[in-house]
């Protein structure tokens, strides 16, 4: 996938053979995410292939050691055994010097094929004008892969294609498909297909879905599709892009649904959520990852020494033709005690509030006296709003508002509204499956305040687990 602006070529990092060392700037630095994977520092990006490998979740992304662009980026690893607790590994795939992916190892997706992990990924060469599509083996159960060889010709000079890349596979009937994002000169999005009887040998055979660039309900369908990946649920196949273009670069992530009505619809309403992972199947269900980008300037992201996370894992379902998401249950494990009153408690930069029926009133966290987030409902307009005007008082904080319309579903046992904070990620849950994803960056170190309405509760988050990563030697 493509970068937002604050990073690719690169010579390997040093392997960590240890605990990464925290400095004492960042670990006083409240805006940091305990419960989110993340790197100690350093930038983070698209969630990569998450897979289940007899039992244990491994989880990649786009990372890099420094917050710099201009480093190429690999392969960060991490594993869990309940989707909560991780350790951190070492990188799983580094950028080969002089290889297909000297310019960096970018997004795609893992599978597993008689015992062999199998990545796909997009391989930056700097002269190149696409990111090819790589394949690389891992013989130790996905801690490392071996150099990777091209598997899919690069689009010829009369699709007039403008963007390649990101390769999604998956088990399909007696064979693999593999889908890739691209964008055409016309500005027509698509998701290509390719089909394998091996997962070596790739024939194109099609588009999975294509759309000419438009707006469908006040959002922008992108000239081009990156970061394609496709569930299924109960028998129906969804599409998940990343819209994008050439000029603007990353906008929104959208759901297109492969079979009923196919106008797309952004499946997260907030600013900071972008390439959806998911991984099909696996002992928790069709999991849902994203990459919680930066609501701040490129210069205070700098400045701080790390940049990005992995959204929690959100389970996914399809109701009523829509794709919906809401807090995986095994994050609950994180809750710490309670549930209490939320109106007047006194909270650390860990905390998750529940409104457990859709009243109109608001759910403040106050940082300060002028500081303070509020997610705002409003039951005539049948809205969600957060608002972050207030949230910080650093000019270098994006400030835009977030509104969910037709946020409730009546007949769910699920609550209203559920907000998860953690230092800056701020993660809304609504009993429709919706969700909004943001960041703040309040001035104002912990303790914290709640004002909220009568009903609502709140936990500390910590629970059993070590709110710090740990560090394998892999």
């Amino acid at each position: 996938m493509t970068d937002t602006p604050v990073t690719d070529a690169r010579v390997p990092a040093p392997l960590q053979e240890a605990a990464p060392t925290v400095t004492a700037a960042a670990a006083a630095d409240h805006h940091l995410p305990q419960f989110h994977v993340r790197l100690p520092r350093g930038y983070v990006n698209d969630p990569n292939g998450p897979i289940d490998i007899g039992g244990e979740a491994h989880l990649y992304f786009q990372s890099r050691p420094r917050v710099d662009l201009d480093v190429p980026v690999e392969w960060g690893h991490a594993t869990s055994d309940d989707l909560v607790h991780w350790t951190l590994h070492r990188p799983a795939i580094v950028p080969l010097p002089g290889g297909a992916d000297s310019g960096g190892a970018w997004s795609g997706n893992t599978v597993l094929h008689d015992g062999v992990v199998r990545a796909y990924y997009s391989g930056k060469v700097d002269h190149s004008p696409f990111q090819s599509v790589l394949l690389a083996e891992s013989t130790d159960g996905g801690n490392t892969f071996g150099a990777p060889v091209q598997v899919v010709a690069d689009p010829a000079a009369d699709e007039a294609i403008t963007m390649f890349r990101d390769p999604f596979v998956w088990q399909h009937d007696d064979g693999w498909s593999m889908a890739v994002g691209a964008a055409a000169a016309d500005q027509v999005a698509s998701v290509r297909h390719y089909r394998s009887a091996d997962g070596i040998d790739w024939t194109f055979v099609g588009d999975l879905v294509t759309m000419p660039r438009e707006t469908v309900h006040g959002v922008d369908t992108g000239e081009g599709w990156e970061c394609p990946q496709v569930i299924t649920i109960d028998g129906s196949d969804v599409a998940i892009v990343a819209s994008w273009s050439h000029a603007d670069g990353p906008g929104d992530v959208l759901a297109v649904p492969l079979t009923g009505d196919p106008r797309p619809y952004r499946i997260d309403d907030g600013q900071h959520f972008y390439a959806a992972s998911v991984m099909r199947t696996g002992s928790w269900g069709p999991v849902l990852f994203g990459w919680v980008t930066e609501g701040r300037t490129p210069q205070w992201t700098e400045q701080a020494g790390w940049s990005g996370a992995i959204s929690l894992p959100r389970r996914a379902w399809i109701e009523g033709g829509r794709l919906r998401t809401e807090p995986h249950p095994a994050v609950d494990v994180l809750r710490a005690g309670g549930p209490t009153s939320a109106d007047g408690a006194t909270i650390d930069a860990q905390a998750e509030v529940v409104l457990h029926d859709p009243v109109t009133g608001r759910i403040r966290f106050r940082f300060s006296d002028t500081e303070f987030l509020d997610v705002v409902v409003d039951t005539d307009a049948d809205t969600l709003t957060v608002d972050r005007s207030c949230a910080s008082a650093d000019p270098r904080a994006d400030r835009s508002p977030a509104v969910v319309r037709r946020p409730f579903d009546g007949a769910s046992d699920r609550p209203a509204v559920r907000v998860l904070l953690d230092g800056s990620v701020v993660e809304v849950f609504t009993s429709a499956g919706r969700s909004v994803t943001t960041r703040v960056y309040p001035v104002q170190a912990p303790p914290w305040t709640v004002e909220a309405p009568t009903g609502a509760t709140w936990w500390p988050l910590g629970g059993p687990v070590d709110p710090v990563f740990r560090s394998a030697r892999s």
